[in-house]
C-alpha cells in the first residue's frame, strides 16, 4: 500500500486511489462532490485538546507528534482504518491544514506506514 498526503483544497486526481479524509472537521468551502471523499475518519484525528494546544505552531511540532502518536496508540478506530486502507493499492489521506509539513496527516501517515 502506498500512503499519500494533500490537502482538501487541491483537485481529487484518479491517480489518489482511495481518499480519507482525516481532519475531524470539514473543510470550510470544499463541497462533498469536490472533496470526492471515499472515507471520512474524523475518529483518528487529534482530540480537540491536543489540536488547540498545538494550534500549529511549528515550534510545538515535535512534542505534537510524541503526544498525537499516544493517542493513535489507544484508538480504536487507528486499526480499522488500517485493515480498511489495506485493501486499498493507494491511499489518499486527505487534510485541511495550510502547513503541509506541520500537520496530524503526516503524524498519521508515518505512523501507519
Amino acid at each position: 500500500m502506498t500512503i499519500q498526503l494533500k490537502r482538501a483544497y487541491d483537485s481529487a486526481e484518479p491517480q489518489d486511489g482511495f481518499r480519507v479524509l482525516v481532519d475531524r472537521l470539514w473543510p470550510r468551502g470544499v463541497s462533498k462532490g469536490r472533496a470526492a471523499i471515499d472515507l471520512w475518519a474524523k475518529e483518528v484525528a487529534p482530540t480537540p485538546q491536543l489540536r488547540e494546544w498545538f494550534g500549529h505552531d511549528p515550534a510545538r511540532f515535535a512534542e505534537f507528534r510524541v503526544r498525537y502518536v499516544a493517542e493513535l496508540e489507544q484508538n480504536s478506530a487507528v486499526r480499522d482504518l488500517r485493515d480498511l486502507t489495506g485493501q486499498h493499492p493507494v491511499v489518499t489521506l486527505v487534510y485541511g491544514a495550510r502547513d503541509e509539513v506541520h500537520n496530524h496527516a503526516v503524524v498519521l501517515a508515518d505512523y501507519l506506514a
